[in-house]
């Protein structure tokens, strides 16, 4: 009769095993710009721990590492120090292919072009940098600046002259490379985000040469939340957690873009004014996303120069599996 009890609980539920334990603690990068936007609302309006105990698990600590460059994200996610970040296509695609696909997107956060601004007046195309001209991108060779000056090189100078450029790039985060560029430094040219492209071009000196628009041939995916199939496979809650929260976030930045610029002003401080925020985010080659865009064609470029070197015949290889109904490519 006990037997055929417990035999009734189990199968009623009212016995169960304990949930396994997923971590307490959470660590997210993030870099600096508008781009981050989404990362910022969730750490301000405590997202990550609001998703987290609606899906059953204790209030975890959640730390928010901010870092210039993905250099330093990159090796973050590896070590274990961050187990989420939001990265630009190249530094996914390496990821991906140096950790044999354990790291992986989860979703696209934003898209938004990429400007190579100078105050070089001479300067029209790459192929008018002089050898004393430096770029200043994020990371050499790692950033989304990075491989889109490869990319731009061999269409000017031809197959095989992709990497022409890189010895006049220079590692700076944005606020430094702007400041940089503006101040008579070697430091002629900065591959900028928003705002600090725009700021950039208050000066009457300094001109847009193209942007990563152009250079890809349409609308791009600036920055990808991305973590690890480790860590996803043993903490599964708190990675919806973070998807959630990311979810919540981008839905509350797109129904106001008043609202957003408002909040970006107030949280990131610097010298743009809510209007000029909101004209950013109101421009149609800006949005706020979960759809992967251009991951493709920025990869399979790496393939091709053997920058990554596993294959990459499909965007969705390099996202699990909660991004693959979405219209990516």
């Amino acid at each position: 009769m006990r037997t055929l009890l417990l035999a009734g609980l189990l199968a009623a539920g009212l016995f169960s095993r304990p949930a396994t334990a997923e971590v307490g603690e959470v660590t997210l990068g993030q870099q600096f710009g508008l781009s981050f936007l989404p990362m910022m609302y969730m750490e301000e309006a405590g997202l990550v721990e609001k998703h987290a105990l609606a899906l059953g698990l204790p209030k975890p600590k959640v730390v928010w590492a901010r870092l210039a460059g993905p250099s330093n994200l990159n090796e973050g996610l590896i070590s274990g120090a961050i187990q989420f970040t939001a990265l630009g296509t190249p530094s996914v695609g390496l990821l991906w292919d140096k950790t044999r696909g354990d790291v992986k997107g989860l979703v696209a956060i934003c898209s938004y072009p990429l400007y190579l601004n100078t105050r070089s007046p001479g300067v029209r195309s790459l192929k008018d940098f002089g050898p004393r001209d430096k770029i200043a991108v994020p990371s050499v060779k790692v950033s989304t600046q990075a491989i889109m000056l490869q990319m731009q090189a061999e269409k000017e100078w031809g197959p095989g002259q992709e990497s022409r450029i890189d010895a006049q790039t220079v590692s700076l985060g944005h606020p430094d490379a702007m400041t940089a560029m503006l101040s008579n430094t070697e430091v002629t040219a900065h591959f900028a985000s928003s705002p600090f492209h725009e700021m950039e071009r208050k000066d009457p000196r300094i001109r847009t040469v193209l942007t990563s628009y152009e250079i890809l041939g349409g609308r791009a995916t600036a920055a990808t939340l991305i973590t690890s199939e480790r860590f996803k496979k043993a903490n599964p809650r708190t990675v919806q957690a973070v998807l959630g929260a990311t979810r919540e976030a981008i839905d509350y930045l797109n129904a106001d873009k008043r609202r957003a610029a408002q909040l970006y002003v107030r949280l990131a401080g610097g010298k743009n004014s809510v209007e000029e925020i909101e004209a950013i985010l109101t421009n149609p080659d800006w949005a706020y996303t979960l759809t992967p865009e251009k991951i493709g064609k920025t990869v399979q470029f790496m393939n091709r120069l053997g920058t990554v070197k596993t294959p990459a015949t499909d965007w969705k290889q390099l996202f699990f599996s909660e991004a693959h109904a979405l219209p990516g490519d």
